[in-house]
């Protein structure tokens, strides 16, 4: 079984060999290998027993209490096997990590979101990202993706205000 880790830059080409099928596939959208560059902290790499990467995804941050799953792709020989899952799991537990109270996914595959607990939720529901990413998309406005949200939680300021506010005190060490 391989590993899911935080990518090294000599594993940005094939990074980006995965991409650019998936893309033309319409799968996900083309990254530019600079912006790989750019944002190799925001991948997690599917490391095949091999060595090779098998798989990639991204945690792109928004806002404070929003973030997306991006770029997600497996290699076509080793879909089926939760590696995809396992990505995504890598990419919820560092937004955790980061306090993020949600995060969302943009997809043609919405059975996979729904499995691993995402809800279906209309994209007007997040305008940051149409906003910021749609309205410059060559399929805007007639994307097909449909949007999925998992709600992590609130963070822990938000949390101690609002026991705060219903006079319970609580150290944000806990």
């Amino acid at each position: 079984m391989g590993i899911v880790r935080k990518p090294k830059l000599t594993e940005i080409a094939a990074i980006k060999a995965l991409l650019d099928k998936a893309a033309e596939e319409g799968q996900v959208l083309p990254r530019e290998l600079a912006e790989l560059y750019t944002n190799v902290r925001d991948f997690y790499v599917y490391i095949d027993p091999e060595g090779e990467v098998g798989g990639c995804a991204a945690l792109h941050i928004d806002m404070v209490d929003l973030a997306e799953v991006r770029s997600l792709v497996v290699r076509d020989d080793l879909r089926g096997r939760g590696i995809g899952e396992r990505l995504v799991q890598a990419v919820v537990d560092e937004a955790r990590v980061l306090e993020i109270a949600r995060v969302y996914a943009f997809t043609r595959v919405p059975g996979f979101f729904e499995r691993i607990n995402f809800r279906l939720v209309d994209k007007q529901d997040l305008p940051y990202k149409v906003f910021k990413d749609c309205m410059r998309c060559a399929l805007f406005p007639g994307c097909d993706e449909l949007a999925f949200v998992k709600d992590l939680g609130p963070r822990k300021e938000d949390e101690h205000l609002a026991l705060g506010a219903l006079g319970i005190r609580r150290d944000l060490g806990d």
